[in-house]
């Protein structure tokens, strides 16, 4: 398994984040928009915090994302910087704008953004 994203599915509509209920030790899915940059998988919570997914991290950071028929092995985390959530921001907005029809500077602004890296192999 690769230590970082693929480029080739960067332009896929979807991703599907694979996280562990925090309630019922069970796997959830959930459909995410995303961005990718220098290796890292971006998401932005329209729900914050009371996300179910959210709160699933939280209690296991440790998921897996599937993205362009592939299955990665990844751990979530907070941007590191400001710059960082800026730029996840700016990413997701800058994707999903032109194919929305609503107004996305909103949920650019306020959403909470998570990052994605891949585990290394035996990490």
């Amino acid at each position: 398994m690769p230590a970082t994203f693929p480029v080739e599915p960067a332009g896929d509509d979807y991703c599907y984040l694979v996280t562990t209920g925090r309630k019922t030790g069970q796997p959830r899915t959930t459909e995410m928009w995303f961005a990718l940059h220098e290796g890292t998988l971006y998401v932005l919570a329209g729900s914050g915090e009371r996300a179910y997914w959210v709160r699933n991290l939280r209690a296991d950071p440790a998921l897996a994302i599937q993205l362009g028929g592939e299955t990665f092995q990844c751990h979530a985390r907070d941007p590191q910087s400001e710059e960082e959530d800026a730029l996840a921001r700016r990413l997701l907005v800058r994707k999903y704008q032109p194919r929305s029809s609503r107004d996305l500077s909103g949920w650019g602004r306020t959403a909470l953004p998570l990052a994605f890296e891949v585990r290394q192999p035996g990490g």
